[in-house]
Parts: C-alpha cells; structure tokens; sequence
C-alpha cells in the first residue's frame, strides 16, 4: 500500500539482486527511503539503484558496498545509513551465500565466510542500529533465514547451522527489546525464483536425463509440496507487513513461506 512507510528509512543488506532487490523495491514503493548494500558488477549496481531510486522518486538509492564478513564495514554502513537518510528506521539482514559439500570435504576457509556473511553479520548490524531505534522510538528488524533455519538438509552444514543460528538470534534480541518500541522477527523462505536458483535447475535435468520441468518439481523442489517456486514479490510483501503500522504485537516469530515445506 503506497504511503505505508512514509517517513520511514531503510537499510536492506544484499538488495541488488534478488530477495533483497524486491524487499527495497516494496519498501520504496511503500513510501520508505531505502540505502541498499551487496555484490555485484558495477552495471547491476547501478541497475538497482536506479531501480529502487525510481521507486522512492529519486535518480538513484543511496548505496554502501560493507563487506558482510567485517563488523567494522557494517558498523560504518549503518552509521551511513542514519547520516544519509536521517535514521536507521528499518533493518533487513538479507545478506547470504551459499556453498555445497560433504561435511568432512567442507573447506573450512567457505565455511567460516558462510557463518560470517549468512549470520554474524545479523548480529553486527542490529548491535549497530538497535541504540539509534530505541532512542528514536521505533524500529523494525526482519532476518531473512529460510527454511534450513527450521528444518536441515545434507551437504549445506554451513547454511543450516548459520540460518539455525539467525533464528535462535531473533528470538532472543526480540525477548530483550520486548517491552520497547521494535521488534525482531525472522521469515524463513523455501526455495525461492532468483536467477541463482534457476540456475541450478538445467545441471539437475542434465544429471537426471529428464525435462527441466520435471528436474524442477521431483528434485529441486522435492520438499516444498506445492512444486512451485516462492517468488520474490511474496517474500517482499511479508516483509512489508512485518515493519508496517499494524505489526508490533509480531514479535521473535520465525515466520514460514515455504509451500509448505517445514509442516511435514
């Protein structure tokens, strides 16, 4: 709804591509003023913050390029963040990576960068804006787990135990900031359309001599029982809600969007 964030700023980390780009994109379109953060070639850069900028009636979206893997790059972008657009109001830890492999073949130097980007970084960045939102009395803070933060699958012991660990994070900083002004929740997607995903779905077609659309319902959504994709615009739209007007009763939940998947 236009004008659900109006005065409201932003900051999603991860957010030129993908989860993240739709999350800023809502949240623009809502009325917010958003600074995004991530990876990417200097053209994807820009394509997204014009994008988002377009969204919030500006030329481009301001922008930090924080490694996720250094507190001091995190501090510094949510120190940003409150210099450039007046106020950290919102924050969506959306920042992950992902990485395959038998436990005892795992290389620890991924494992580690995995640990770091996927879930320490949640916790730098909230210890970074959770003063200036309670000084200001409001806050909103949403991690982006996934369902590997309910339920584990083999060979991604880095993503399972870090996506554990962000919702174990949330429902502790949310029991402390309980009787004030923000809350802390956690939404955890299936699998979700972005061009990394679909990416994957050709090699399995390959690897099984079948169709992609086959490829894509009995392997890569094997789990998630409706067979089809969570698409970014319906992660987005949850996010929405959760730092809107009429959410602050929500808070420490783990909130699933998966097909289905983790009610098995």
């Amino acid at each position: 709804m236009a004008g659900k964030l109006e005065g409201r700023t932003a900051l999603v980390t991860g957010s030129t591509s993908g989860i993240g780009l739709a999350i800023a994109l809502g949240f623009a379109g809502a009325g917010a003023k958003v600074m995004l953060n991530g990876f990417g070639s200097a053209a994807e850069i820009a394509k997204a913050r014009a994008a988002v900028g377009a969204a919030m009636g500006v030329a481009e979206a301001p922008y930090s390029g924080a490694d996720m893997s250094k507190p001091e790059e995190i501090r510094a972008m949510v120190k940003a963040c409150e210099a450039e657009l007046g106020a950290c109001d919102i924050l969506v830890n959306n920042a992950g990576i992902q990485f395959v492999a038998p436990v005892e073949e795992f290389p620890e130097d991924k494992f580690d960068r995995i640990i770091a980007i996927n879930f320490t970084s949640n916790f730098h960045a909230i210890k970074a804006a959770l003063p200036g939102m309670k000084a200001r009395g409001f806050g909103r803070i949403v991690n982006v787990a996934s369902a590997h933060g309910l339920v584990a699958s083999p060979y991604k012991t880095a993503y399972v135990a870090a996506k554990h660990a962000v919702v174990g994070l949330t429902k502790s900083v949310a029991l402390e900031i309980a009787r004030g002004p923000v809350t802390c929740n956690a939404i955890c997607p299936g699998f979700v359309r972005t061009p990394l995903a679909e990416a994957q779905v050709k090699p399995l077609a390959e690897k099984h001599g079948v169709s992609e659309d086959k490829a894509l319902t009995d392997f890569l959504l094997e789990r998630q029982p409706t067979k089809r994709w969570v698409e970014v615009e319906e992660v987005a739209e949850m996010a929405l809600f959760l730092v809107g007007p009429n959410s602050g009763s929500i808070n420490g939940s783990a909130l699933s969007i998966d097909g289905g998947w983790t009610a098995q």
